[in-house]
């Protein structure tokens, strides 16, 4: 299927209802902000990746059901941690260069409390412990054992994982040994969703394997609160995806959130900050980056730093995939 017809068929009725209305971006994607009587009204759901669409279903039938915003964004990506067959979340990831999968993950709410975990081993879903982090202790981050061994004395259990395709992967890596990141494939596609509930309520979460074959110990941006998930009841949330390293370097999410904050639209502020990755680094040549956002007043968009990268949105309309404007 040619990538034009492709993205007709992803944007779909909804994604189309958006864009006519000014509230998203196009493939090619204006970035003009849309008028405020045209903003969507009630819950929304943002999340990374064609893995996102089960995501937003999840985390759509919990607010339906009375579920609060940040319960929506734990669940809604609890659905990918637990997809064996995804290798760039949860416990079907693809490992670090000694054969270790290790998991990050955080959690944001819409008064900015957070919780973090990283470098885990054996959990199945780090997104749960970030939270309990979060709300069980007074710190932010936990991390390695220590984070493991928090997790065991606070009723978490572990999950032992063999898959052979993955077994079988590495050991072919290990041949040659090198690490050569690939735009938009599931070595470095981390889903992070960001929600708002019908009484404005802001709330977000991230969860990855990182980067396959990694220097084993190494985190990425996606348990950093303000680098891959950033959450600001006042001004909006965003969240990131992609090479982390880059992320972190601009302090990405936070980067969105604050440009908000200062009047941009929620595409525009994705917009700068991809600006800022691509000012501060020469050779970015088969490395991708995408920021999504929701604004405060329900506005959102997306930008990437290539073509590629693609979101979805869950509105009352429907769960639909949008190809992001790139650039």
């Amino acid at each position: 299927m040619g990538v034009e017809r492709r993205r007709f068929i992803q944007l779909g009725l909804a994604g189309t209802a958006a864009y006519l209305a000014g509230c998203t971006d196009a493939p090619t994607a204006a970035l003009e902000e849309s008028p405020a009587e045209k903003l969507p009204q009630g819950p929304l759901v943002l999340s990374t990746w064609d893995h996102g669409l089960p995501a937003n279903e999840r985390a759509w039938e919990v607010m339906r059901a009375g579920g609060s915003v940040l319960d929506a964004v734990e669940q809604g990506v609890m659905v990918v941690e637990s997809d064996l067959s995804n290798r760039s979340v949860g416990l079907g990831g693809l490992p670090d260069r000694d054969g270790h999968v290790t998991l990050d993950a955080c959690i944001q709410d819409h008064d900015g409390r957070a919780g973090s975990v990283a470098f885990l081993q054996r959990f199945e879903h780090p997104i749960s412990i970030a939270r309990a982090v979060m709300e069980r202790t007074p710190h932010v981050m936990l991390a390695g054992a220590g984070a493991e061994r928090w997790a065991l004395e606070n009723g978490f259990s572990t999950r032992d994982v063999q898959i052979p395709e993955v077994q079988a992967a590495w050991q072919k890596w290990l041949e040659r040994g090198e690490y050569k990141p690939v735009a938009n494939i599931e070595n470095h596609d981390t889903i992070g969703m960001v929600a708002m509930d019908a009484q404005g309520r802001l709330a977000g979460s991230c969860t990855t394997s990182g980067m396959a074959y990694k220097v084993h110990g190494r985190v990425g941006d996606s348990p950093i609160i303000g680098a891959g998930l950033f959450v600001d009841g006042e001004a909006g949330a965003a969240c990131a995806t992609g090479v982390g390293e880059l992320v972190i370097r601009v302090a990405g999410s936070h980067t969105v959130v604050e440009l908000m904050r200062q009047g941009r639209s929620p595409a525009e502020a994705c917009k700068e900050a991809v600006l800022r990755i691509q000012r501060k680094h020469k050779d970015l040549k088969d490395m991708q980056v995408g920021f999504l956002a929701i604004r405060a007043d329900g506005a959102y968009g997306g930008y990437a730093l290539r073509d590629g990268f693609s979101y979805a949105v869950h509105t009352a309309q429907g769960n639909e995939l949008v190809p992001s404007a790139f650039g």
